[in-house]
């Protein structure tokens, strides 16, 4: 008798378990399921940067031959989503110029043009691109109307064949256009993108988070 009682609480404990534990991985499931679901959220392009997106994503292909369309879409669609996250972030607010008194006085922690360019560039690079390189461009260094960019080029091309891609001059907004056809002077400098992404990945393996460790003081103070 007691040897049947314990066989019959033995076989619900094992119900019970199994119930327990069918419960626990279907919750998992669903969580994985929920995450999966923000990211791609997260990675869609707002309904009014679409038809600029695939423009953009066309003039990056035709950069070379050998640029593969997949990439130039994916980096088009990371731009402007990027872009579009950190204008919420930063709270631009008023023009460029405006929006640098801001930070300069406390009242906005970032938004400086070439934090812009940085987290854009860090981004970026997420992405791990084989048909196309990204670049640092810089204009007017040094004086009030100094501008960074990141600028795309195939793998392989000069930096004045490429794309200049701009947020800090348009309120937050992503502007495009040849390096040759910009406004301004753009002029390449490999050294601070060593030094951003350099940051970043030290920044990566000690576990913080990278906007925590960029001052918000001048470009020569990072």
């Amino acid at each position: 008798m007691n040897a049947l009682i314990y066989d019959r609480i033995c076989q619900r404990l094992l119900r019970l378990f199994s119930a327990i534990a069918a419960g626990f991985f279907a919750l998992c499931i669903s969580v994985a399921d929920a995450e999966q679901e923000q990211r791609t959220a997260a990675l869609q392009v707002a309904s009014g940067d679409l038809a600029a997106a695939n423009a953009l994503t066309k003039q990056i292909a035709a950069l070379s031959p050998r640029v593969r369309t997949e990439e130039a879409a994916r980096l088009a669609e990371c731009a402007y989503v990027t872009v579009s996250q950190l204008r919420r972030q930063y709270r631009m607010f008023g023009t460029p110029i405006f929006n640098n008194f801001l930070v300069y006085h406390g009242i906005r922690k970032r938004g400086y043009c070439f934090q812009w360019a940085e987290d854009l560039l860090v981004a970026l690079d997420a992405l791990k691109l084989n048909s196309l390189e990204l670049h640092w461009g810089e204009s007017n260094v040094g004086n009030w109307r100094e501008n960074n960019c990141i600028v795309v080029t195939a793998r392989g091309q000069p930096f004045n064949r490429g794309i200049v891609l701009d947020c800090w001059r348009h309120f937050g907004h992503l502007r495009w256009t040849a390096v040759t056809s910009d406004e301004d002077p753009y002029v390449e400098n490999q050294a601070y993108a060593q030094f951003v992404r350099a940051r970043s990945a030290a920044a990566t393996n000690r576990h913080v988070a990278f906007q925590t460790t960029i001052k918000a003081n001048r470009k020569s103070d990072n």
